[in-house]
């Protein structure tokens, strides 16, 4: 099914040329000053809901994760048995990912250190991704980075991942025709239905979307946006996507973490 959201940004496309420099579209971060996360275009019952500690769904999976952490399972190691029964060592961290494992060279998010430290200190087998038990473990492990200003290291090993999500974003796909930065950099504010276009950025990750009425991955929301243009998606947790979040992280540098974000 075609979103009436992705063809208003194909007409959007369609009516005004995206701002070229030497013939190539501009490929400057959004500037500070005009830099706002998606919790800004929320409308006031769906920011509200978020809001509330109580109310906001998402907390059914922080509840779940912070559970999680504290028992280990058949046995192994709980994950607090190295970084505390509140996670006080784990604070902040989730600030900073993804980013390049010093020891494999792989780019890992949240996620991906998540099941690296299953298999290497628990000896359990990962979480299948977008399961609840990782969605849940995750969306734990970055709440407790919440208010923390998003700041990824993009230099050194990880500097071809973030040219490689930066070419994500700016590329059109599918049969629709459409890159990310159409709709995120050229018409954020528009309104689309009733909603407005954000700016795309994932510091609310994982997030309660309720289109879904389930929390999901920035993964899954890629996914999505993928399908929606009729393009082939990527899978969940593929070098790729990972590549498309080290971009986003960076390009929301300043933000702050918000999981569990609530999204329509």
């Amino acid at each position: 099914m075609i979103r009436a959201g992705l063809i208003a940004c194909l007409v959007f496309a369609a009516c005004s040329a995206p701002p070229e420099e030497n013939g190539a579209p501009v490929r400057e971060p959004l500037p500070d000053d005009i830099k706002r996360s998606g919790t800004a275009f929320l409308q006031p019952d769906t920011r509200a809901l978020q809001a509330d500690d109580f109310a906001n769904p998402g907390f059914l999976w922080i509840d779940r994760g912070e559970a999680l952490f504290r028992a280990g399972v058949d046995g192994s190691k709980a994950c607090a048995a190295c970084h505390g029964e509140d996670g006080a060592d784990l604070a902040g961290a989730a600030a900073h990912y993804p980013l390049v494992d010093a020891a494999s060279g792989e780019l890992l998010n949240i996620e991906g250190r998540i099941n690296q430290c299953r298999e290497q200190h628990q000896s359990l087998p990962p979480l299948e991704y977008e399961s609840d038990n990782l969605l849940a473990l995750t969306a734990y492990v970055a709440h407790l980075s919440r208010g923390e200003p998003v700041s990824v290291d993009v230099t050194g090993p990880a500097a071809q991942y973030y040219e490689m999500g930066r070419e994500y974003f700016f590329t059109r796909r599918g049969q629709l025709n459409l890159a990310c930065s159409q709709c995120h950099n050229e018409h954020w504010g528009e309104k689309l239905r009733g909603d407005t276009i954000s700016q795309g950025h994932g510091n609310a990750f994982p997030a309660y979307r309720l289109e879904w009425q389930t929390l999901g991955s920035l993964h899954r929301r890629l996914n999505d946006c993928d399908e929606g243009v009729r393009a082939e998606p990527m899978p969940l947790g593929s070098e790729t996507y990972k590549a498309v979040e080290l971009y986003l992280a960076k390009r929301a540098e300043g933000l702050p973490i918000e999981t569990p974000g609530v999204r329509r």
